[in-house]
């Protein structure tokens, strides 16, 4: 079954269907459109937000920072914080040895066009193997988890040290769609243990941050992160076109490819080896944001992620680089299927104390987070 006003179907953990034929997953867009609102009363909020990130960083060199990959959401955020709202963005970008060259380029045409400083936190790579080596040994879906662990601990960390009260990150959830907790979970508990596990190595640089440390950072540090397109029109398309324009920046080819690692997550290991495409989640998102339509949204799932030649040399080039035989690799893949409650996590506390966890979250977020108002609709 698939839902009548996107292309959510019964491949999506979670969904439920009603009578008129639309899904939970709707229902939870429309949800979070609500809670955060675009139009009036997001540009208010924003608004807000921009005087409160101004007079906190008044005696400092930045007031802001954003994490930039090279992709088109954080590029462009380094456009609309510095020329439109007048902010002094610092520039983040988290070198784990997989960036492709168009990513890598694209931030340095972009910071050196606006003048924005920019800072590469390169992490130690024999611990970014072993990293990423336990994850592929553990079968869980979002083998990439600790990327996106390494960017957030490392945003938490610069901006302890510079004393920036703000983190804006170029994420939305109208051109993204929210991901199932069960393709996508990873956090700190989960990642210590399966290093610990499948690698047996103890991480001495490679950035991550227990919940507690967040809870201090965000609480007592008083550190927020902001998602400005939660509240400012934003349009993706419009975007690439005027950052190609005027900056010399180059589209990489589809979603999250501008990192090799996370490319071949999405287009290789999610969909062959446990029947994931979350183009569903992303594409009925931009359906029911109005970027697309309907019909467009069938036509792009029906073509692969990418050419199947250049999913193959990925692979290649991944276990080349990760140090893994093809035939480790074949009894990995033969591997059972695992999900993130078959290892230690957050996740058991978080929901036994979900009206705590919501409270913290609130006040270490600044808004609601996604995962209670998924958990509402669910």
């Amino acid at each position: 079954m698939i839902c009548t006003r996107g292309i959510w179907d019964s491949t999506v953990p979670g969904i439920k269907f009603y009578e008129d034929g639309s899904s939970n997953y709707a229902k939870m867009f429309d949800e979070l459109c609500k809670v955060y609102p675009r139009g009036i009363k997001g540009k208010e909020y924003w608004q807000n937000l921009i005087e409160k990130i101004k007079k906190k960083g008044k005696s400092k060199k930045y007031d802001c920072i954003i994490g930039v990959s090279g992709g088109t959401d954080s590029s462009y955020l380094l456009y609309v914080a510095k020329i439109i709202y007048g902010l002094r963005p610092l520039a983040v970008n988290l070198d784990n040895g997989w960036s492709s060259k168009i990513a890598v380029q694209n931030i340095k045409n972009v910071t050196k066009a606006l003048d924005i400083d920019l800072e590469t936190y390169v992490i130690n790579y024999e611990e970014v193997i072993a990293v990423l080596r336990a994850y592929i040994k553990s079968s869980l879906p979002w083998i990439d988890g600790p990327t996106d662990l390494a960017i957030n601990s490392a945003l938490y960390k610069i901006a302890k040290r510079e004393g920036i009260k703000y983190i804006l990150i170029g994420s939305d959830f109208r051109s993204e769609g929210k991901q199932p907790i069960e393709w996508t979970h990873s956090d700190a508990k989960q990642l210590s243990y399966i290093v610990n596990k499948y690698e047996k190595k103890k991480l001495k640089s490679f950035p991550y941050q227990t919940i507690y440390n967040t809870i201090y950072l965000s609480i007592i540090k008083k550190i927020r992160i902001i998602y400005p397109y939660y509240y400012i029109d934003y349009e993706k398309k419009t975007a690439m076109d005027y950052l190609s324009k005027n900056f010399n920046w180059v589209y990489y080819g589809g979603h999250h490819h501008e990192n090799i690692f996370t490319r071949f997550t999405i287009g290789y290991w999610l969909p062959k080896k446990f029947g994931i495409d979350k183009r569903i989640i992303t594409l009925s998102a931009q359906v029911l944001s109005g970027e697309i339509t309907r019909v467009q949204a069938f036509d792009i799932l029906i073509n692969h992620l990418y050419s199947l030649d250049e999913m193959e040399k990925d692979k290649k080039y991944v276990l080349k680089k990760l140090n893994i035989s093809e035939e480790e690799f074949a009894e990995i893949w033969k591997s059972e299927n695992k999900y993130y409650w078959d290892y230690p996590s957050y996740v058991p506390i978080v929901k036994r104390y979900s009206r705590i966890s919501r409270f913290l979250a609130k006040k270490i977020l600044f808004f609601t987070p996604t995962m209670f108002i998924e958990k509402e609709n669910r």
